[in-house]
């Protein structure tokens, strides 16, 4: 081996143990805790709600995310681009100022928040919120993995359904959506992922109410101050989350559909 391979080899070895030391000195940390800690009510509240929320905002993305996703794939307009713009936004916006934009858009007296108190919906510190929080920052991660999904399908596909009579929106249905799943999965993965951890826009739009508003993330902030063992068992249960997700995205097949 030369020197360089060497080099190569000992950064790799480094960079592995930097990540994986704290991530293993939790799981060990956490396993030396009591088994009541693990069944006490903030810890089950906690992964409860992380769980519901997370799966209600994914499917919101879906529902939402997908159309989007295939007008980028498909569309070079000047809204796309806006879209484009618009999409990117949440992934560079700090946390606190996500929450902070959440308020002022959606709070008591925001821009739409307060015609929906005027007629008795009121979303902020409430699960709501934790929903919609989850969703504005995970959206992105969902339309970026299908809009790639749809753009690496190949369009003589659908130029053939089309010559065979069937309408658009039955090609995205039996054609595009198909041979785009793959993508469309990673992105599902990756999104519900974005919105168990999701943690700063909560904590300002949503609060930190437990068995209401307090996600797992926030669990950990609140146990931290209070209990270092509550805050070790729940980090540990986010960690094994995302090894399962890990897990569940590589098993994913790899497909590429190219224009012909």
């Amino acid at each position: 081996m030369n020197a360089f391979a060497l080099t190569r080899a000992l950064t790799g070895i480094g960079v592995a143990a930097f990540i994986l030391l704290p991530v293993a000195s939790v799981l060990i940390s956490a396993g030396n805790a009591s088994p009541e800690v693990l069944l006490s009510y903030e810890v089950l509240a906690a992964v409860k709600l992380s769980l519901l929320t997370a799966t209600l905002s994914t499917l919101l993305i879906v529902i939402i995310g997908t159309p989007v996703a295939y007008h980028l794939a498909r569309s070079d307009s000047a809204l796309r681009r806006f879209l484009e713009v618009a999409l990117n936004l949440p992934m560079v916006l700090p946390p606190a100022v996500a929450g902070i934009a959440l308020l002022a858009a959606f709070g008591r007296e925001g821009i739409l928040g307060k015609y929906l108190a005027s007629i008795g919906i009121a979303l902020p510190f409430t699960t709501a919120a934790v929903v919609i929080a989850q969703t504005f920052v995970a959206l992105p991660l969902y339309v970026r993995s299908a809009r790639a999904g749809f753009a690496s399908v190949s369009r003589t596909f659908e130029g053939a359904s089309y010559t065979l009579g069937a309408s658009e929106f039955t090609t995205f249905l039996k054609v595009s959506l198909p041979l785009a799943r793959s993508a469309i999965l990673a992105g599902v993965i990756m999104s519900w992922a974005r919105a168990m951890g999701e943690f700063g826009a909560t904590i300002m739009f949503a609060g930190n109410f437990v068995g209401r508003t307090q996600t797992m993330p926030l669990a950990v902030y609140s146990a931290l101050q209070v209990s270092v063992e509550k805050a070790l068992v729940i980090a540990a249960l986010l960690i094994l989350i995302s090894f399962l997700i890990l897990f569940a995205f590589e098993a994913i097949p790899k497909r590429r559909y190219a224009d012909a």
